[in-house]
């Protein structure tokens, strides 16, 4: 998964704004930056959903993976946490470091940030939503509940553990916070409005966002392609980070067929090259590194803890010693 002759760079900065702070991940491989690009996680999880999936990027253009206001171990704004809130904030981080024509990928509740910036911004060419919700035939909270338990039965347990640790950051009082925005918002009444080239991507097993929900999305999009990763659930964006990596990287370069399906074997995953006690040790000890540095709201200690763990996947799954 990482290439031989380059570095990995990580850094963590924040980006403020009229009370709220952005964190702000920034990984970079040294490669040519042809197109920038921009990360959006869903409700109450956080940036390092992408461990995988932005090295892979980064081969291509710098990343930029966010933490929004309410998530991570990031203190709340007080403002009202809708999609159109967390808009202006990946707005003002696009104009913060004067991206040009980033590719915004949101997956979850991040597709609905990512709908709303692309509603307010004509220009910007390509774009990934991956997991969309909420579909409006099932916006209540308990079916919600219910289709994510069906598919966090198909997830690892890696996963399971990403996911129970930046729910603990959020908080359970924030999430309730946000949860009812998430849920009345109408993505398919919204997705028209964006000039974009889109690739709208599911698991398999991805029961919160339905291949109805795609049928839906797609014909109201302006331009919109749509795959789907055999085998994987809602938290494709790690579990099959490889196979939605190559699919982004066709996409932008518009050489991706309008629909399709990946086997899971192409996109998962794959054991780490170079595993032993020492890479898990040091996988673990840097991940609990982070986590308690974002309960301290510790930036510079989330940012050496970000930059241990990236550099111990990178050794891991690099080709040669």
């Amino acid at each position: 998964m990482a290439s031989d002759h380059r570095s990995l760079d990580v850094q963590v900065e924040s980006y403020r704004s009229s009370g709220a702070r952005t964190r702000v991940t920034r990984v970079s491989t040294g490669a040519t930056a042809e197109r920038p690009f921009v990360l959006i996680a869903g409700i109450g999880v956080a940036s390092t959903y992408f461990e995988f999936l932005a090295p892979l990027l980064a081969e291509r253009g710098e990343v930029y993976a966010l933490d929004l206001p309410g998530f991570a171990g990031v203190p709340a704004s007080g403002a009202q946490p809708t999609a159109a809130f967390f808009a202006d904030q990946v707005e003002g981080v696009i104009d913060h470091y004067g991206l040009n024509d980033p590719v915004l990928v949101g997956h979850s509740m991040g597709t609905q940030v990512v709908t709303e910036v692309l509603s307010r911004r004509p220009r910007l060419s390509h774009a990934v939503l991956v997991s969309p919700v909420v579909d409006e035939d099932e916006s209540g909270a308990v079916v919600q509940a219910v289709r994510f338990a069906q598919s966090t039965a198909r997830e690892s347990l890696h996963v399971a553990l990403l996911a129970l640790s930046a729910y603990l950051l959020c908080g359970v009082v924030y999430f309730f916070e946000v949860l009812p925005y998430m849920l009345r918002y109408r993505i398919s009444d919204r997705i028209g409005a964006g000039h974009a080239t889109l690739l709208l991507l599911r698991g398999e097993f991805d029961r919160p966002s339905p291949r109805r929900l795609h049928s839906r999305l797609v014909a109201r999009a302006r331009d919109a392609r749509r795959w789907e990763i055999q085998g994987a659930a809602h938290c494709v964006v790690n579990s099959h980070a490889v196979g939605v990596a190559r699919l982004v990287l066709r996409h932008i370069d518009d050489d991706l067929p309008r629909k399709g399906r990946m086997p899971a074997a192409e996109a998962a995953v794959p054991p780490a090259r170079h595993a032993d006690l020492r890479m898990v040790v040091g996988a673990v000890a840097s991940r609990l590194a982070e986590w308690f540095s974002s309960a301290r709201n510790d930036d510079d200690g989330v940012e050496k803890a970000k930059a241990r763990h990236a550099h111990v996947l990178w050794n891991a799954y690099r080709p040669g010693r």
